[in-house]
């Protein structure tokens, strides 16, 4: 007959295998940390990179550089250890000093054994610095454009007024590349929550354009495609709230708000009376895209004390060279006729090339360029 083990015999057994087996995770996980340290610069050694960028900016602007440094966090597989990357964008007097600064991150690179790649358009420079495949630095360098100065508060507006928005940016960088060329005041609305969202307000706020928060709102059944987070009716006050202020994160340097879509939003008094007092709290002004006839929202925004003007031309609704110019000329007869005027378009080629064609003419004509917030009251 067999002896059978009692249950106390069985305890060391298992305490064993339950020690083996911890020590065999604790090791697995230790390799694993190991072979992820040797794969990415510690936080100790990232940082100190990003003071060197910083310092060699300052050093090259004789420390006249704007500086914001973003830290951006991806977490590995191991879910309790973080791969972190710092977006570093800086500003430049004069493209002179560009030169300057990219010998400096050179050899800022080659100090810390880190790659370097950069890509240029007409508006932004970018730098990447990598360490072994794993990107550990994007440095924006911008240079704001003189012409895009604005006029110094308060002077007289002595010629008729024409402020262009283009809607819909953060998708993606070539968009944004393009207009950022545009030696024009121009206000760039930015949608939230996507991609490139808060690289695009940075770099366009850096080149001296104005950002508005593009704020999806809801449309009636079947004519667009909604967002993934955007108002709706029957929202209230406590619903917004928090909305907004997600929205604001991903959209820095945010001076205003206009709506993207929100042609049932719009005309809804209780979701606009909602939003209102949001935008005004936080010094915010609001443009009202008028995607539909039926909207209330610039009443709302007078009743809440909200800043607020109307879209009065939509320059691309056809994506043509000539149909655009034609649009222009006539946000520029209404600018003429009623002293102001705000067109809104969208960063296709096709608008970019004709802005670039159809301002020049304009400003010799008498059209002055301003932002949205010269145009609000």
């Amino acid at each position: 007959m067999r002896n059978r083990a009692s249950p106390d015999s069985l305890v060391p057994s298992i305490v064993s295998v339950t020690r083996r087996f911890l020590a065999g995770l604790i090791a697995l996980v230790l390799l694993a940390l190991a072979g992820c340290a040797r794969e990415s610069l510690g936080t100790k050694e990232l940082r100190a990179v990003t003071a060197e960028v910083v310092s060699a900016a300052q050093r090259v602007t004789a420390r006249k550089s704007e500086v914001t440094i973003r830290p951006e966090f991806r977490t590995s597989w191991i879910f309790w250890r973080n791969q972190l990357a710092d977006d570093i964008y800086l500003s430049l007097e004069n493209a002179s000093q560009a030169d300057g600064l990219r010998q400096a991150l050179a050899q800022i690179a080659r100090r810390h054994r880190l790659s370097l790649a950069e890509t240029s358009s007409a508006g932004v420079i970018r730098v990447d610095f990598t360490f072994r495949g794993n990107r550990t630095h994007t440095i924006h360098i911008v240079t704001p454009l003189v012409a895009r100065s604005r006029a110094p508060a308060g002077s007289p507006a002595a010629n008729p007024q024409l402020a262009i928005i283009l809607d819909d940016l953060g998708r993606d960088r070539s968009a944004s590349d393009s207009l950022l060329a545009l030696p024009f005041p121009l206000t760039v609305s930015v949608l939230p929550h996507l991609p490139f969202s808060t690289e695009v307000a940075e770099e366009v706020y850096r080149r001296g354009d104005e950002v508005l928060l593009h704020l999806p709102m809801e449309s009636q059944s079947g004519d667009a495609t909604p967002e993934n987070v955007q108002l709706r009716v029957g929202m209230n006050r406590d619903d917004v709230e928090p909305i907004l202020a997600g929205m604001l994160e991903t959209v820095p340097h945010a001076a205003g708000v206009n709506n993207h879509q929100g042609s049932r939003a719009t005309a809804d008094p209780a979701i606009m009376d909602a939003l209102m007092p949001a935008l005004r709290r936080r010094g915010l002004f609001f443009i009202d895209s008028r995607t539909t006839a039926a909207t209330v929202a610039y009443d709302s925004a007078e009743r809440a004390g909200v800043p607020a003007a109307s879209r009065k031309v939509f320059l691309d609704d056809t994506p043509s060279r000539e149909a655009i110019l034609a649009q222009l000329d006539l946000a520029a007869r209404d600018a003429r006729r009623d002293g102001s005027a705000i067109a809104i378009g969208h960063p296709h080629p096709e608008t970019i090339a004709a802005l670039a064609e159809g301002v020049p003419h304009l400003e010799a004509g008498g059209v002055r360029l301003v932002f949205a917030s010269d145009l609000v009251h």
